[in-house]
């Protein structure tokens, strides 16, 4: 398998959409309104400051996605890249996509010309199984609990 990552382009928009309507049933029981989706992806690609889109492609057909976003760490004076939106193609789970995509990451991370200074993820409590593949990949579940107010 020849798995390609690369930063996502706005032809990428339609992949990533639908990924994001899958990954909101499978992992929420959620329908998302498509058309939000939408904009939402496309306001990444208008605005970088908003994030950035990789996708993991094999012979051209988009099998992963992932957004990342920046948070400032006065703490050690530098940004911490999040890990969000993680979608794999079911066809392709358990053959190492997401873990290729950290590996990724990690590499950009490490790159001393950019000022980023770690990963950090959340992931659903009740998703075992993507508990178990960052636990693989030396990932550590620290003590930070996720609060959260939205409004309706």
């Amino acid at each position: 398998m020849t798995l390609q990552i690369t930063k996502a382009n706005p032809e990428d928009t339609a992949n990533i959409v639908a990924f994001q309507m899958k990954m909101a049933m499978e992992t929420e029981g959620m329908q998302l309104d498509e058309s939000i989706v939408q904009q939402g992806v496309r306001a990444v690609f208008q605005d970088r400051s908003k994030g950035i889109y990789y996708v993991a492609k094999i012979h051209e057909k988009t099998v992963g996605s992932m957004l990342t976003t920046f948070e400032w760490s006065d703490w050690r004076n530098g940004q911490i890249v999040w890990i969000q939106s993680v979608f794999v193609d079911q066809d392709y789970r358990g053959q190492r996509v997401f873990s290729k995509m950290y590996a990724y990451l990690q590499d950009i991370v490490r790159d001393a010309e950019n000022n980023y200074c770690g990963l950090r993820l959340y992931v659903d409590k009740s998703n075992v199984a993507a508990q178990k593949v960052y636990d693989s990949l030396g990932m550590q579940n620290h003590h930070y609990d996720l609060y959260e107010w939205m409004k309706e």
